[in-house]
């Protein structure tokens, strides 16, 4: 019996056109293995009820066809079910998929769905509110409400942002509470990884496990301008853990303290969080498609 397999496509992820998409799927995918169906996403969160149905007609896999957004909705109703999660990365980061190592051209990446296999992976909550890669506050927060204010997308409009946010930013001040953990701190980053980067091959804590049960808690205490070119290039060579500047934590449960309410995200997606944000990790929650391993 083939088993039934549903692409949910984001039409304005990312910066390439997905006019093509579903003439590539329709052409690698094995059907010999798989039934499938494709469908568009028309608004935000509109993926949560369409991977909802999916779910609730009995569906294989669910394969989110977007970004870290996009997977977010897409993989946050196939929670604790038995639908797995696929992905075909076509966002601005791709964090999740690259940490997965799920190619990022379509063809290849459906290569993987062809030759795959379903592993339990770990996902966070914040405040209630699911991710699968990363959350944080401090300056990426920060950035990433700016880049979603603007209409272009891609590397160079994110690093704009960067450049331009570097100057505005301010570090706040924190205190995080958990297990074995008590540390009030001056923080210019603070990021809660559940996978190891933010996207786009930036790995803000490059020893994070999705199948551990815990989070990374990586602290960028402080940014001097001299500092930025070997914090990029240890960010972009999994690297910036060692750097002095850095302190990485480890937990499964962490509450934060923060002065002001203020910019939050959540797998990039920018929010508007309280001065108390309770993280945690969730073990084995998430069913997901990788490429099967001989």
């Amino acid at each position: 019996m083939k088993k039934k397999i549903a692409f949910i496509i984001n039409p304005i992820s990312g910066t390439s056109s997905k006019k093509n998409v579903p003439d590539v799927i329709s052409s690698c995918l094995d059907k010999s293995q798989f039934d499938f169906e494709i469908v568009y996403t028309e608004y935000r969160f509109h993926g949560r009820e369409l991977s909802k149905s999916f779910v609730d007609e009995g569906y294989y896999a669910v394969v989110a066809v977007g970004g870290d957004g996009t997977v977010n909705e897409v993989a946050g109703s196939l929670r604790h079910t038995n639908t797995a999660l696929g992905i075909l990365p076509a966002g601005s980061g791709n964090g999740l998929a690259r940490h997965l190592q799920i190619p990022l051209n379509n063809k290849k990446a459906i290569e993987h769905l062809n030759h795959s296999e379903i592993i339990n992976v770990d996902y966070g909550l914040v405040n209630n509110h699911p991710f699968f890669c990363t959350c944080g506050t401090g300056f990426d927060a920060y950035v990433s409400t700016e880049f979603a204010k603007g209409k272009q997308r891609g590397i160079k409009t994110y690093l704009e942002k960067i450049i331009k946010g570097y100057f505005n930013y301010k570090s706040q001040s924190y205190h995080v509470v958990g297990d074995d953990i008590d540390i009030k701190t001056k923080a210019f980053i603070l990021t809660f990884a559940n996978a190891s980067q933010w996207g786009n091959n930036a790995y803000i804590a490059p020893q994070a496990s999705i199948q551990d049960g815990k989070m990374d808690i990586s602290i960028l205490s402080n940014a001097p301008l001299i500092s930025i070119p070997s914090l990029a290039l240890q960010l972009f060579t999994k690297t910036i853990d060692k750097d002095f500047l850095m302190t990485t934590l480890r937990s499964n449960s962490v509450t934060l303290h923060r002065e002001d309410p203020g910019p939050f995200h959540f797998d990039g997606e920018p929010y508007e969080e309280g001065r108390l944000i309770n993280v945690e990790i969730v073990p084995e929650g998430l069913k997901v498609l990788v490429k099967k391993r001989f």
